[in-house]
């Protein structure tokens, strides 16, 4: 045997006995109730969930020690290959396996990760399973959350049973793990998005154009109009009326239709004018002309009538 050969051969014996080594190692290690351990899904069934612990026997997991989350589909979202943390409830369930709880393993993980989310306003996907007085439930990580009626939508929540079943994007607002109280909220998630959908409609309004709107509400130091389309803009006091005004409310009240002139597009904002709108009407009157035939009667001028006239 060439000595390239029994390098390659001694060098593929040495890994395999340190592997096995290790193996070995593992299987004798000492399993206390209480501990947490992490394994590889080998099986779900009906029975629960099968875990390699790289033990000299398997981890269970029955399914009610799983989650507390009714809508949890065990066949959708745990497959062979994951790898899933969970506490020691027992040596041996009886059948010969070590029995084990992910909710009690989660009650520890579980408030790390959603600090986490926290901290980093990572968006989650949730599903609401129930409706209580006041908001909504989804669980993340396992742990209950709650999402109060006014963190939902943008707008009022009427109907709360509405929401049953559905899915939404949230963030974690409150995470109290010593209070066990988990907050979410989808509104902040809406409120980026309708700004961003905001923004993008208003790169698409030229200055110059001339519009009709309505009146949205007044303030002090203008008004605020309504366009359609989910745009809106101000005119200000100033350019409200070519007379000088104390207040919008001389001028306007909320619902009046006017029409407006977008005299400036800046930050996702538009700066419109009522008064605008005048100057360019007063514009176009002031370049109208008639042209007529010049005849020698269209033009005669003032002078030439009084020309021939005698005065005593």
């Amino acid at each position: 045997m060439s000595e390239e050969l029994k390098n390659e051969t001694s060098d593929v014996k040495k890994e395999t006995m340190e592997d096995y080594a290790e193996e070995l190692e593992a299987s004798f290690r000492q399993i206390r109730e209480g501990d947490i351990l992490t394994g590889t899904v080998i099986d779900v069934s009906e029975n629960g969930i099968l875990l390699d612990l790289k033990y000299y026997t398997d981890g269970m997991i029955h399914l009610e020690d799983f989650t507390d989350d009714p809508t949890f589909n065990f066949r959708e979202e745990v497959h062979p290959g994951d790898e899933i943390s969970a506490t020691v409830i027992r040596k041996d369930d009886g059948e010969g396996h070590i029995l084990l709880s992910r909710k009690e393993a989660n009650e520890v993980l579980a408030w790390d990760k959603l600090r986490q989310y926290l901290n980093e306003n990572t968006n989650l996907t949730v599903k609401v399973s129930g409706i209580v007085n006041a908001g909504v439930i989804a669980y993340v990580e396992g742990i209950r959350g709650f999402i109060p009626a006014s963190k939902l939508a943008l707008q009022y929540v009427e109907d709360l049973n509405e929401w049953l079943g559905k899915e939404l994007q949230v963030r974690v607002i409150t995470a109290d793990e010593q209070n066990q109280r988990l907050v979410l909220s989808a509104k902040e998630i809406l409120r980026e998005q309708a700004a961003e959908e905001r923004k993008n409609l208003v790169s698409t309004v030229e200055i110059g154009l001339v519009t009709e709107g309505t009146v949205e509400s007044l303030q002090s130091y203008g008004a605020f109009i309504k366009l359609g389309n989910g745009l809106s803009g101000l005119v200000h006091i100033s350019q409200i009326s070519e007379k000088r005004i104390k207040s919008p409310s001389a001028v306007l009240k909320v619902g009046d239709t006017v029409k407006v002139k977008v005299i400036d597009v800046k930050d996702g904002k538009l700066s419109l004018s009522m008064k605008a709108v005048n100057d360019v009407a007063a514009q176009e009157i002031q370049e109208e002309t008639i042209e007529l035939p010049e005849t020698e009667g269209l033009s005669t001028t003032l002078g030439s009538l009084f020309k021939n006239l005698k005065f005593d």
